[in-house]
């Protein structure tokens, strides 16, 4: 009896051990690669545990100048899905997707179709146009047409990537939301078969971003003092959403350098504005705005344009939603 107990239970464990490889063939079935934190982000709460998703922009680097190496190139052509946020922000994606076959590879563009504010060469944005075509990812072959000019140089893209609009649509929670649509779309039109799941954590998610939406609602809608000041040019979209003036010190990549002319125009700003805080990213080079707060007496504060975090905070689990809840008391110092 003893013996065919031990059997059965061999048996049993064999089939379970067996189960649990297949549980994990399924969790690997698909692999998604992802540009920036945003991006890998959004994506892991729509692919929940049917893929693995990683993200080719290590923890710290600026994701405007960062150029993928050989092996993060390799990595995207093995994945089965590619996920990046537009060509205004991730410069490098262009003639990296040319060098690549993406026959296998689903491309998925998850700024398409929202409209991008202009830049005008200073601290501030205007004017917008449709970024992409209605279509919510590009086709297999990568095949699409530009709405604007990318100034290209002779290998097809720029990569220093003088910037004509404003990419970084992530910081509103509202093109968040068209953003999670975007990357939803183009994994169900890559896994038809997966297409309840991926709506249904999508839905999940998007209803935080919704709740997320309303708590800057709250806190902002009353404000009397409505402008902030930014070294870096990254919160146009927030701004607007929120009826905000934002002004920047730089430009839209954070290592911008003002004129001399423009940061005289900013001092007098400040002082005649009534502004108590400079912000800057944690992840960038604050000498220009602490100069300022310097010589205007007002205090230096963290506005995170989530263009990359830092290991510290992706080991302390903080995630998109985290970040924005922390701009969002940040703001309030100056908000008011």
């Amino acid at each position: 009896m003893k013996k065919i107990l031990s059997m059965v239970f061999g048996l049993l464990l064999l089939v379970g051990l067996t189960g649990c490889n297949n549980a994990n063939e399924n969790r690997e079935e698909f692999k998604v690669v992802t540009t920036f934190f945003p991006m890998y982000d959004f994506t892991r709460n729509i692919v929940g545990d049917l893929g693995s998703v990683s993200m080719v922009v290590p923890a710290g680097v600026d994701s405007h100048h960062f150029e993928p190496s050989a092996r993060d190139i390799a990595n995207i052509e093995q994945a089965n899905a590619f996920v990046f946020s537009s060509e205004e922000m991730e410069s490098w994606v262009h003639s990296t997707l040319e060098s690549i076959n993406t026959e296998s590879v689903k491309v998925i563009e998850a700024s398409a179709g929202i409209e991008m504010m202009a830049w005008d060469g200073e601290g501030s944005t205007d004017h917008s146009h449709d970024h992409d075509s209605e279509d919510h990812s590009h086709d297999d072959d990568h095949g699409h047409e530009d709405d604007h000019d990318h100034d290209h140089d002779s290998d097809g893209h720029d990569h220093d990537h003088s910037h004509d609009y404003d990419p970084h649509v992530w910081l509103s929670p509202v093109l968040a939301i068209r953003q999670v649509e975007n990357i939803r779309d183009g994994l169900i039109q890559a896994y038809p078969e997966h297409e309840e799941a991926f709506r249904n954590n999508a839905q999940a998610y998007i209803e935080k971003l919704e709740v997320l939406d309303r708590e800057f609602h709250e806190a902002l809608d009353g404000a009397s003092q409505r402008t902030i000041v930014t070294q870096h040019m990254a919160f146009a979209y927030l701004a607007r959403e929120y009826n905000l003036h934002a002004v920047s010190i730089a430009g839209i990549s954070p290592d911008h350098e003002p004129s001399a002319a423009r940061l005289a125009e900013l001092k007098h700003f400040v002082e005649d504005n009534d502004i108590r805080v400079i912000y800057f990213s944690e992840t960038a080079n604050d000498a220009v705005a602490a100069t300022l707060a310097s010589e205007t007496g007002v205090e230096l504060a963290v506005l995170n344009p989530l263009e990359s975090l830092t290991q510290a905070q992706i080991d302390a689990g903080e995630d998109y939603l985290s970040i924005m809840r922390a701009n969002l008391q940040a703001l309030l110092l100056s908000v008011r």
